[in-house]
């Protein structure tokens, strides 16, 4: 992701080549300020790489969660649609009383 944004690796930094001037820098102490730079993309590098693999699994969870509210939403839609029709003890009742109708009027025949 960042990796298109960033110009420079640690290798860039690690093998540029300057010109030599009589006036330049001491090279010794802008050899030991690329070290520090290196260290600090190398650093960086690690810590993208770690953030894009967290991403990654977060977004994996999400998706994994997503999906569970989805069936949960089903369950409670088929578990309200099933709950209209609930049985009351009033029902059972009557359906028994009717049973043992139907039972016990066959049994006089």
């Amino acid at each position: 992701m960042y990796q298109n944004k960033i110009a420079l690796t640690p290798q860039d930094i690690l093998e540029k080549e300057f010109k030599i001037d009589t006036r330049g820098y001491r090279l010794k102490e802008v050899d030991q300020y690329l070290d520090v730079i290196i260290g600090d993309y190398e650093q960086f590098a690690k810590i993208i790489r770690a953030q894009e693999k967290e991403k990654e699994e977060l977004l994996n969870e999400i998706m994994s969660l997503k999906q569970e509210i989805r069936n949960l939403k089903t369950s409670i839609d088929i578990a309200k649609a099933s709950s209209d029709k609930e049985v009351t003890n009033l029902d059972i009742l009557k359906r028994l009383s009717q049973l043992e109708k139907i039972v016990y009027d066959k049994d006089d025949e």
